[in-house]
């Protein structure tokens, strides 16, 4: 496999930096710390370029906080000026990470996101009896730094280049010797693709029927359930020896039973919201509709929030819970 080379001088590129930083922008230009970058835009490109060239730049500016949407989790925010450093990065690395991507590995990908992701499995729901879902136990947390590192050497050769992600990468730590930060661009690529190596394991070597990823939520398909246990088995000591990850309790059963994955529940002919998703959707609008009743919000803004939430439902068979639901919310004066 040939190495790319040849990088840094393009991420360095003043107008991939400059590009990097309208990207980071999106949707946060009236940000304290943006306005602040921006105020010397010039002089503060000029001086990521420097480092960048150097191979040497200051990382783990984290701001933390918590959230809880679907579970608890621990966001670190980088400064803006590294989210400027990620964007460059990404801007020029992308397409080196995609190639070593397979098909049917979802998520962070252009084309190939949620609904992307549901629609595959639902097509294997429709053609399979079995399915077995895997999930990797506290995966961000548990990202082995050493194995990251070596993954990438065999992607990039320049010094300057995996100086830079090894920066990136030790600026964390979940436990000593691992984690990478939720909430960084560079840590969903990372974390892609370190699972990159399973997928191609369960495609290649196990000779699965049928198989996707999103993140780190595997499922694997087929006629035999014997063989599913088989695959899974095999599946979970490599992960374990070539990865260093440990996996959940396997979900092992028919697709007529449906397949819980990404907030849906997929049967062979029809999809419904799980329970957690019917909950969160429930409390997000209530809070949305207190908000542009009695928190200033305008309809701009309520739309914003909103429509991403009914998009959501519309990929499953919800419309006459969701108008039940909103029915019932009008009634109770917009609280739910």
């Amino acid at each position: 496999m040939k190495r790319e080379s040849c990088l840094v001088e393009r991420i360095a590129d003043p107008d991939n930096l400059r590009l990097a930083f309208w990207k980071a922008q999106r949707a946060k230009a009236i940000h304290t710390e943006v306005m602040a970058f921006r105020s010397g835009l010039d002089a503060r490109l000029a001086a990521l370029r420097n480092e960048i060239l150097c191979g040497e730049v200051h990382v783990g500016d984290y701001r933390y906080f918590t959230i809880s949407d679907p579970k608890e989790r621990l966001i670190c925010a980088s400064s803006f000026r590294e989210r400027v450093l990620h964007h460059a990065l990404m801007n020029v690395c992308h397409d080196n990470f995609e190639r070593y991507q397979v098909d049917d590995s979802y998520a962070c990908r252009l084309g190939r996101g949620t609904y992307a992701a549901i629609e595959r499995a639902q097509k294997f729901q429709r053609a399979y009896r079995w399915f077995l879902k895997l999930d990797v136990r506290r995966y961000f947390y548990s990202i082995s730094h050493s194995v990251l590192k070596r993954q990438l050497e065999r992607r990039f050769k320049e010094w300057r280049l995996l100086n830079i992600f090894g920066d990136i990468i030790d600026s964390y730590a979940a436990s000593p010797g691992c984690g990478v930060p939720i909430g960084n661009l560079t840590s969903q690529y990372f974390a892609n693709h370190y699972l990159a190596l399973a997928d191609r394991y369960a495609q290649e070597q196990l000779r699965i029927p049928a198989y996707a990823r999103y993140m780190d939520d595997m499922v694997l398909w087929s006629n035999s359930k014997a063989q599913l246990l088989t695959a899974g088995r095999a599946l979970e000591q490599f992960i374990g020896q070539a990865l260093q990850l440990s996996l959940k309790e396997f979900c092992l059963n028919g697709t007529d039973r449906g397949l819980p994955f990404l907030g849906y529940l997929l049967y062979p002919h029809k999809t419904h919201l799980t329970k957690g998703s019917r909950q969160r959707f429930a409390a997000k609008l209530a809070t949305y509709t207190h908000n542009l009743s009695r928190n200033g919000w305008t309809q701009h803004e309520y739309q914003l929030h909103v429509l991403p939430l009914l998009a959501f439902t519309n990929h499953a068979h919800a419309k006459k819970w969701r108008s039940g639901l909103i029915e019932k919310m009008n009634n109770k004066g917009g609280d739910f």
